[in-house]
């Protein structure tokens, strides 16, 4: 039967739109599901405040009922005026193997984008860098994390056969953790302490955190502005992502370097242990057992950990802010039994943040990709 697209309109219907990310890839032994009441809440006008300065409309393709591809179009206005551009964004997009949906799931979106003004289609994007974003490429074969997507190897091929091409690429690795700190790095963290007047702050009480966590994201601007397709946070948005994530972090896997003189955050290394087999088994959903998983797996010793957030102020980068970090955290992992950290996704062109891993042992293990189609 012929495929048949429909505008997500209700609540009901956002639910299925979720959930059939979930379906697809039930049976896969590498696919991470978000969850979903989270992934709800994104896409929820109502909640997310990225709707301030943005817009989005999710759509269902379906064939005699059957739900077989999802896709959302979002337009970041702060984005295009930022980056002086016309884009719109594709996300939260999944679909089987079938040229007919995969026609028409974007031509929906690409149809939508024009209607807006829009000159060009870019993503797998979110609203902001905190949202899923990029397309796996390589890597077929790894376990997704948290902060990333998992697709079939038949989605890249689709798009490119649709008319999209390579707009950038991100990279991640497994950082293997040394049996000790580097002698490099313990010298460089001295003298940037000394040189800078810096310190490092550890947190025992939840409590601890929160004075510094609107300074986190403040700083999280900054160091982020010059990536591909970042947006400064609005202040309801930092609010609303400090209210999503203060709460679960495991403190002693945080690290904030200050600038003595006025407290101000100058770097930071959120890291938490790897949650994908927990939600793996949580499937998803936080009741009625998926949060006891996730709980279990925050506090119990890893052997993998993720790097979550990491930044530095642009004008300490490159003097050994990171190595502070490292310092602090190296000792933490090697008592706790942690065997590896997945960098998460690094942009290709961001050698500075590579750069960083050079005195580590590390394996290139997945690659992803943003496509971008410029309208005719």
């Amino acid at each position: 039967m012929d495929v048949h697209i429909k505008q997500v309109t209700n609540k009901r219907e956002l639910k299925r739109f979720v959930e059939f990310n979930i379906t697809l890839y039930k049976n896969s032994p590498y696919h991470v599901p978000a969850l979903i009441a989270d992934e709800i809440m994104t896409l929820s006008e109502s909640k997310n405040p990225a709707f301030e300065t943005g817009e989005a409309i999710c759509f269902l393709a379906c064939r005699d009922g059957k739900i077989v591809g999802r896709i959302a179009g979002l337009i970041n206005r702060k984005s295009n005026t930022t980056w002086n551009q016309q884009y719109a964004r594709f996300g939260f997009v999944d679909f089987i193997d079938d040229d007919e949906v995969v026609d028409k799931l974007f031509g929906a979106v690409e149809e939508w984008a024009r209607s807006k003004g829009m000159t060009s289609l870019h993503g797998p994007l979110g609203f902001t860098d905190l949202d899923h974003e990029g397309m796996l490429v390589h890597g077929f074969d790894q376990m997704s994390t948290m902060a990333t997507i998992y697709n079939h190897p038949y989605y890249p091929r689709q798009l490119e056969r649709i008319g999209f091409v390579k707009d950038k690429d991100w990279l991640e690795f497994k950082i293997f953790v040394p049996g000790e700190i580097p002698e490099k790095h313990l010298r460089i963290g001295e003298i940037v302490m000394k040189k800078y007047g810096l310190k490092i702050l550890k947190f025992k009480k939840r409590r601890e955190i929160w004075p510094y966590a609107y300074k986190i994201f403040d700083t999280m601007n900054k160091a982020y502005a010059p990536l591909y397709g970042f947006t400064e946070l609005t202040e309801k948005q930092i609010k609303y992502y400090v209210g999503m994530y203060i709460p679960m972090l495991r403190l002693d896997f945080v690290t904030i370097v200050i600038r003595e003189e006025d407290d101000a955050v100058v770097g930071f290394g959120i890291t938490m242990p790897n949650l994908s087999h927990a939600l793996k088994k949580a499937g998803g959903r936080l009741l009625p057992f998926g949060f006891i998983y996730l709980l279990h797996t925050l506090y119990t010793d890893p052997e993998v950990v993720d790097f979550y957030l990491i930044g530095v102020l642009p004008e300490y980068r490159n003097k050994g802010v990171n190595a502070l970090m490292f310092n602090d955290l190296i000792p933490i992992y090697n008592k706790l039994g942690v065997k590896y950290a997945e960098s998460n996704p690094e942009l290709e062109t961001n050698n500075a943040v590579q750069a960083q891993w050079d005195d580590f042992s590390r394996e290139h293990h997945k690659t992803r990709r943003a496509y971008i189609k410029h309208f005719k």
